[in-house]
């Protein structure tokens, strides 16, 4: 019986293209979930689960993304300093205030894969609070992410 061999798409000549999102107004799991997939690969045909085949996403105006029901009040972000007693919680209004980039980064870091791949990929995704980024060169394409199931949006 003979094995099928592993499809491996070459990787030098891999072209990355660069997208930008606007996440004013968007919904944030539905818009990390649409992030990850690009920066993964996995809406192109060469998509190989174990190689990095994704592009690059850049996110603008982060401090316009919303979420639905509570979890503006509910929603707690933590992190550790690595000492005892070390954790600090804060809700999404703050962290919101304080670095608006943060959240979508976390959220985004979630759903790719938990291994050097994962922290390779997430080293394409771009976020900004503002509708300002230093990527013009990169000649990005808007790309939209639709985040509101049945909406105009």
């Amino acid at each position: 019986m003979a094995m099928n061999k592993t499809y491996l798409p070459p990787q030098e000549s891999l072209e990355r293209k660069w997208y930008i999102v606007d996440a004013a107004n968007q919904r944030l799991g539905r818009l990390a979930s649409g992030v990850a997939m690009i920066l993964r690969g996995k809406n192109k045909p060469i998509y190989t689960p174990h190689l990095d085949a994704g592009d690059f996403v850049i996110v603008i105006n982060a401090e316009k993304i919303e979420v639905t029901g509570k979890k503006r009040i509910q929603k707690t972000y933590r992190r550790h300093s690595g000492r005892p007693g070390g954790m600090k919680t804060e809700s999404f209004t703050k962290l919101q205030a304080r670095i608006p980039e943060r959240i979508i980064e976390q959220a985004v870091k979630g759903m790719l894969p938990k291994n050097t791949l994962g922290r390779q990929l997430f080293t394409k995704l771009k976020v900004y609070a503002g509708p300002d980024h230093p990527h013009q060169a990169q000649k990005p394409e808007i790309l939209e992410i639709k985040t509101v199931p049945g909406g105009d949006n």
